[in-house]
């Protein structure tokens, strides 16, 4: 039976859930993407960044970001890996783009493995490779009502009720065993939402705007 892929990024690699049409499910990590992607599956949804202009804000993200708020980071764009530091990269944005328009340290950290996805990704694989957002999984989730935040015992027992109930039975038990790894607490969480989304989703934001290498800017949830 098909599975169903999530993908996150954390300090020292990737982290990847499956879930299948019978509820069985399981995780893995790698230092790269390949030999996750390369994991039988129907369809995968992945928390980062895919399509990618030279400058500007996505659209997707814009939306996103007016129904969950400042999770969803703005200004990914295409070579931002190409800066030697933040600094430089927000000089440059904001000479071309006007100030304030340039990247926040957590999307400037991320830029490698922004890269990474851009690197594997074609139009052809974008039929089963998505982009997804796991705020924005996790607020249609509980009715498109905003949790507490992931970082407070609240928000992560409510994160991983959502998961429970919808067949991860196995989140809490993963979160010990993750300790060693790397992996961080929230990005496992994230993980599986992301292959929830893979399996459920049939609903985005954006996809109306196409880069330069033919992929579509859209977030899935």
């Amino acid at each position: 039976m098909s599975a169903y892929l999530g993908l996150d990024g954390f300090r020292f690699g990737w982290v990847a859930v499956w879930i299948d049409g019978r509820g069985d499910h399981g995780f893995d990590y790698s230092p790269g993407l390949t030999r996750l992607l390369a994991m039988p599956h129907a369809r995968a949804m992945i928390d980062m960044p895919i399509g990618l202009n030279p400058a500007g804000y996505r659209a997707c993200d814009r939306r996103a970001r007016e129904l969950i708020g400042p999770a969803v980071f703005l200004g990914a764009r295409r070579d931002l890996w190409t800066f030697t530091d933040m600094a430089e990269a927000n000089r440059y944005y904001w000479a071309y783009e006007g100030k304030g328009r340039g990247v926040s340290a957590q999307l400037w950290n991320i830029r490698d493995k922004i890269k990474e996805v851009d690197d594997v990704m074609t139009p052809a694989r974008q039929a089963t490779i998505r982009e997804a957002h796991p705020e924005l999984i996790f607020w249609n989730l509980a009715g498109r009502v905003r949790l507490a935040n992931k970082t407070s015992v609240q928000g992560r027992e409510q994160r991983v009720a959502l998961l429970r109930d919808r067949g991860f039975t196995k989140v809490e038990r993963w979160l010990m065993l993750r300790h060693g790894t790397g992996i961080g607490r929230d990005d496992l969480i994230d993980a599986c939402a992301c292959a929830l989304a893979a399996r459920d989703s049939t609903q985005r934001v954006g996809g109306e705007e196409i880069d330069p290498r033919g992929l579509r800017m859209e977030i899935n949830y």
